[in-house]
């Protein structure tokens, strides 16, 4: 029993100690304008109907005079989105789009400059630790295709979530070879341990910050998917911001990665006073 013992403990050790299967990459769009944008729908989603996410935004980052790229991002107050750093990263200007399923057609725009941009100091696009910024615009009136999304309590702060679903939507890709698509989609995903999800990527990716979902069956956030939201499917509560997939391609049945935003309540309540 004891050789059986220390034969198990071996093999947890080589789990342990095994090198990433994938590498991460952020699901940051191609340049807008270029004939290869990758951009399009979640893979093998759903499309949405109007007013069914009405917190879910789109953004055009303008970083140079040759160079905008989409992201998506949430809406969790009158004045504020939240979205992922990688987005931001660099940004001069950005548009903020509100209230629509089709991406280039919105109720609401703003455009903002880099004043309006809170970046997490911390974000470290090497690793893609705190992959997370918020973005100030004018005060928006709600309406039905207009509303905020619930943030998680700062009392659920240790909240893992590990086999709830949750419902992803944007913009990006619907293949790993799609073009653009106009309309706004979504699927649910099945929330899986950091465990499991670290045994892909490496512990230096997947922290304490990161909440990770399954990818079975092809369905997957892709490129032009970036800062959008993760709900629970329960009760809508918004868990997760959209951040990384694997190299190898969004359909190819790796973990897709997100920002845990529990570990971030108290961040977003200091620059925006919103808190549960």
């Amino acid at each position: 029993m004891k050789k059986s013992i220390i034969l198990l403990l071996s093999l947890v050790g080589c789990v342990l100690a095994a090198p990433p299967k994938a590498e991460p990459i952020p699901l940051m769009d191609a340049k807008m304008g270029d004939s290869d944008i990758l951009g399009g729908r979640i893979t093998n989603g759903f499309p949405a109907v109007e007013d069914q996410f009405p917190w879910q935004v789109g953004l055009s980052l303008q970083k140079s005079l040759l160079s905008s790229s989409w992201c998506g991002g949430s809406l969790i107050g009158k004045n504020w989105v939240l979205t992922a750093a990688h987005c931001t990263s660099g940004a001069k200007f950005v548009t903020v789009y509100l209230g629509s399923t089709v991406r280039t057609s919105p109720k609401v725009s703003y455009t903002v400059d880099a004043t309006d941009i809170f970046q997490h100091s911390g974000y470290n696009s090497q690793i893609l630790a705190n992959d997370i910024s918020l973005i100030r615009i004018p005060s928006v009136s709600f309406s039905s295709s207009i509303q905020p999304v619930q943030l998680p309590a700062i009392s659920s702060s240790y909240s893992t979530y590990g086999g709830e679903y949750a419902i992803a939507s944007g913009w990006g890709r619907t293949s790993d070879d799609s073009t653009v698509s106009p309309n706004l989609n979504y699927v649910p995903l099945k929330i899986i341990s950091n465990t499991l999800c670290a045994a892909t990527y490496g512990s230096s990716v997947v922290t304490s910050n990161t909440i990770c979902v399954a990818t079975t069956g092809g369905t997957s956030t892709c490129q032009g998917d970036s800062g959008g939201p993760l709900v629970l499917e329960s009760n809508q509560v918004l868990v997760g911001v959209t951040s990384f997939v694997a190299a190898a391609g969004c359909a190819e049945g790796y973990p897709s990665g997100f920002v845990r935003v529990t570990s971030y309540l108290q961040w977003i309540k200091a620059i925006t006073g919103i808190s549960y």
